[in-house]
C-alpha cells in the first residue's frame, strides 16, 4: 500500500484497530492544502527541481476539485525566502553553501518567477494563498495558515505538494500535535526519491494520522448539505 511495508502496516492495525484513522471528511470542515508547488521545485532544470513533483499535478488537481465541490478550503501555500538570512541565518551561513544560499534567496523571492506557483495547477479565485517562511506552515512564526483554517472552522487537513520528507511531512506533523485531523495524500506529494516519500508516508501513518491515495479521500468526503 502507497509502497509502506506490512510491518508497518501491521503496527498501525494492531495500535487503532483498523487501518485508516479517519472514515469520513465534512466537507466544509476540510483543507486541502497544497505545499511548495512553486516553480522553483517544480520547472525542469531548476537547481532544486523535484521531478516527480510535476507528474502529480492532476492528481492535486482532481483533490482540489472534489473539495471544493464538498464545500471545502483549498489553500496554496509557497515558501519565501526573502529575509532568510537573518530570520534564519543558520541555516543560510551553516547548512547551505554561500552559492546555494544566494540562489535560494534569489529565487524564492515573492518578486521572482521561482517563487510562483507552476501553471499547470487549477487555481481557482476562491482559494486561499499563504506564504510560509520555515519547513512547516505550522510552525510558529512561520504564516498564518492555523489562523485562517481555524476562522474557517477547518478540524481536517489534507496534504499534498512537495517535498513529502520535509515540508509536506513538516506541516502534516505540526496540524496533528494543533489537534487538526491530518492525512497525507500519497499519489499527491512528491519527494526527490521514492525511497524518501515512502519512508515520511510510512512514519506519518505509524504515528502522526493518515495516509491514502486522492481517490480514497475522495469516497470518504461528504458534501456539505444544501440549504
Amino acid at each position: 500500500m502507497y509502497g509502506i511495508k506490512q510491518d508497518v502496516i501491521d503496527r498501525v492495525i494492531a495500535r487503532r484497530g483498523r487501518l485508516h484513522a479517519f472514515e469520513h471528511f465534512e466537507g466544509a470542515r476540510t483543507a486541502l492544502v497544497v505545499v511548495d508547488l512553486q516553480n522553483y521545485f517544480v520547472a525542469p532544470d531548476s537547481p532544486a527541481e523535484v521531478p516527480d513533483a510535476r507528474a502529480i499535478v492532476p492528481a492535486v488537481n482532481k483533490a482540489a476539485a472534489a473539495v471544493r465541490a464538498a464545500g471545502g478550503t483549498v489553500v496554496w501555500v509557497g515558501t519565501t525566502a526573502r529575509g532568510a538570512e537573518v530570520f534564519w541565518s543558520h541555516r543560510h551561513t551553516e547548512l547551505m553553501s554561500p552559492i546555494a544560499s544566494k540562489t535560494q534567496l534569489d529565487m524564492l523571492d515573492p518578486d521572482s518567477e521561482g517563487f510562483q506557483l507552476w501553471d499547470g495547477l487549477a487555481v481557482q479565485p476562491q482559494d486561499l494563498h499563504v506564504t510560509k517562511r520555515f519547513y512547516s506552515a505550522m510552525s510558529p512564526g512561520s504564516s498564518d495558515l492555523e489562523t485562517q483554517l481555524r476562522s474557517r472552522g477547518v478540524d481536517t487537513i489534507l496534504i499534498a505538494g512537495t517535498v513529502t520528507n520535509v515540508c509536506c511531512e513538516s506541516t502534516g506533523r505540526d496540524a496533528m500535535m494543533l489537534d487538526f485531523r491530518t492525512v497525507m495524500l500519497a499519489d499527491a506529494n512528491a519527494a526527490k526519491s521514492q525511497d524518501a516519500h515512502v519512508a515520511a508516508l510510512s512514519g506519518f501513518l505509524e504515528t502522526f494520522g493518515d495516509v491514502m491515495s486522492v481517490e480514497e479521500m475522495i469516497e470518504r468526503l461528504e458534501p456539505a448539505p444544501s440549504v
